[in-house]
């Protein structure tokens, strides 16, 4: 730290220096004839005088000349700056700058000896002056936590984080062309909520003075996607942010992104089919594959995908029989399995700690999990010849849960009984909508962080998500000041 202090009382002497030359270290603007990818990409042979702007990542210096690396969010270039007395005093400007800053030059295109694209400086201005080292090995801190604070930092030093986040942005713009192609309409609904509906979670509450009245961030949006099919609308979808107050991990974070999309006159079966065509084209788009590699496994998302009951998949990978089960035989059994769990633990809770440690490990290529019993499953349409389970399916690859869907239910009778069964707030408006007539629905909601984890063979959360949460920092910057 002392060091990094002793670094930056050097930069802020370059400063003022930079002033009494009569230079702006922070200038208004500063016009670009092209970014660096393309002024190289289009360089020939012939002279070209070009303006381009980046921040300065090295500097090799010759005694009177000095090349250096300029950077922008495209690509580098090498910029050559000559000690000139004719050159109004580049050299020494360019003397004041620091591997961090952000300059403008204008000059002339030409190759060297090796054939690298290089620009002769003729003009240069300090446009953003760097008051802080760049780390010199930013990519071997051992404290990730570092890396996910100053993100800022992150993109800079490393390529790579960059190209996820690209991937991210273009993989969720290959989502937005998948459904607008299939006349699906994209909306956007309520994300503080008079109540907190659509999902089992624990929300973030807030108040709205001006209303005086208590509000919720929304943990799902379904029950309002819901109401636009009531109105008339028939392909809708929503991209947007949930909350849910509870822990953090590799795969939790409380704020986080999810797809969902609602069809009229479709089950969960059509869904199936959506979701495998949607996560192909999504894949073909930004990875020009369906193959994808995740931890030391490939994984191959061209549609076909597996499909499996619930209670199958715990039969044959546990043994035990959960349909009509007696809670104390699970119970002894779940415990020959090593599972944990105290007196107040459901069935269904037993159930969800088999699955998670027995099964879903197991789960590397994609795989529906289908047909849920109706006591999870609130807000699906009971299954046609066994009453006792819903048309719902969870989708995993790689071993986490990556999709959830339904055939929605949309008895109001029904609903309203599930609902109160079910214990908690009721949402009468919901419910009266329901009394208006919904049609027929499937309904998918699809976590796009987890989907970005996977097309990016990412194993964390935190690596796909451009500032996660964290604990609140203690050091370091202080009153907007460094120490």
């Amino acid at each position: 730290m002392a060091h990094e202090n002793e670094l930056i009382q050097q930069r802020l002497h370059k400063l003022q220096q930079i002033k009494e030359k009569g230079a702006n270290p922070y200038v208004q603007q500063f016009k670009k004839t092209s970014d660096i990818v393309d002024a190289v990409k289009d360089f020939k042979d012939h002279e070209t005088t070009v303006s381009l702007a980046g921040r300065v990542m090295s500097v090799r210096s010759h005694g009177k000349s000095v090349f250096a690396d300029l950077v922008d969010s495209t690509g580098k270039a090498q910029i050559y700056i000559k000690k000139d007395p004719q050159a109004e005093g580049i050299f020494e400007l360019f003397e004041l700058s620091d591997i961090g800053d952000i300059i403008g030059v204008k000059g002339e295109l030409f190759k060297t000896r090796t054939g690298e694209p290089t620009v002769a400086v003729k003009e240069l201005k300090i446009l953003s002056k760097n008051m802080r080292p760049l780390p010199e090995k930013w990519h071997g801190l051992k404290d990730v936590e570092t890396r996910f604070r100053q993100r800022y930092v992150d993109l800079l030093m490393n390529k790579e984080v960059k190209e996820v986040f690209t991937l991210r942005s273009k993989a969720v713009s290959s989502i937005r062309k998948f459904l607008d192609d299939k006349g699906y309409l994209e909306v956007e609904t309520p994300m503080m909520q008079p109540l907190a509906g659509g999902a089992a979670a624990k929300p973030f509450e807030t108040h709205h003075n001006a209303l005086d009245m208590k509000l919720y961030l929304r943990v799902a949006p379904e029950l309002y996607l819901k109401r636009l099919l009531v109105g008339g609308y028939e392909k809708v979808y929503e991209i947007n942010r949930n909350f849910r107050n509870e822990g953090i991990s590799t795969r939790h974070n409380p704020e986080f992104t999810m797809l969902e999309v609602y069809t009229a006159y479709a089950d969960y079966q059509d869904v199936m089919a959506l979701t495998e065509n949607m996560f192909a084209h999504v894949a073909n788009s930004v990875l020009g594959t369906t193959k994808v590699k995740y931890k030391d496994t490939e994984i191959d998302l061209a549609p076909g995908w597996k499909k499996i009951s619930l209670y199958e998949a715990l039969k044959i990978h546990t043994g035990i029989e959960f349909k009509n089960a007696n809670l104390e035989d699970v119970k002894k059994s779940a415990a020959r399995l090593g599972i944990e769990f105290d007196k107040t633990y459901t069935l269904w809770d037993i159930m969800d700690k088999v699955f998670e440690k027995s099964i879903a490990p197991k789960l590397i290529q994609p795989t529906f999990v289908t047909d849920y019993p109706v006591q999870l499953c609130p807000l699906a349409k009971r299954k046609q010849g066994d009453e006792s389970l819903t048309e719902r399916f969870e989708l995993y690859i790689g071993t986490q849960e990556v999709a959830n869907a339904y055939s929605e239910l949309n008895d109001p009778i029904e609903q309203r009984k599930r609902l109160t069964e079910q214990g908690g707030q009721i949402d009468e408006d919901f419910l009266r909508a329901l009394e208006y007539a919904m049609p027929p629905a499937g309904g998918l909601g699809v976590g796009i962080d987890r989907l970005i984890m996977l097309l990016a063979g990412k194993e964390s959360i935190r690596e796909v998500i451009l500032f996660p949460h964290l604990k609140a920092e203690t050091e370091g910057v202080k009153d907007g000041q460094p120490e």
